[in-house]
């Protein structure tokens, strides 16, 4: 009986911390009107940041994507001028953008550049003075 009370508390631990991961920007908030350049930080939850190339269970790395729809769970992250990559592993950047209202997405993938999907990418609006 001990031993299945156990292994339910550890399923139920296992899911919730599935549960939590996620992605947010540090900075800009969303909303925010900025002047270029301006930074951009990158937040992960549940999951722990490796360069691309790793493989690793439960990892990854940061992409942002400029007015550009998110990519699907499982789909590899295009590199252009609107996916920028972030393979090293980095949790900031600085961001020159012309005037105008954009779309960011942080999106965080594999080593492979293979999106997590929905739950591990994460929205703003801002506006670019």
């Amino acid at each position: 009986m001990m031993k299945a009370v156990l292994a339910a508390a550890l399923l139920t631990l296992s899911a919730g911390a599935f549960a939590q991961q996620s992605v947010w920007f540090v900075e800009p908030a969303n909303g925010a009107t900025v002047t270029s350049p301006f930074k951009v930080k990158f937040a992960v939850a549940g999951m722990d940041i490796k360069p691309a190339g790793d493989m690793t269970s439960n990892t990854g790395h940061h992409h942002l994507l400029v007015n550009a729809m998110p990519v699907k769970a499982g789909e590899v992250i295009p590199a252009d001028e609107k996916h920028i990559h972030f393979g090293k592993g980095q949790t900031e950047t600085e961001l020159t953008l012309p005037p105008g209202s954009y779309t960011l997405t942080m999106q965080f993938a594999n080593g492979l550049h293979q999106a997590y999907g929905p739950g591990m990418n994460k929205e703003i609006k801002i506006t670019v003075k």
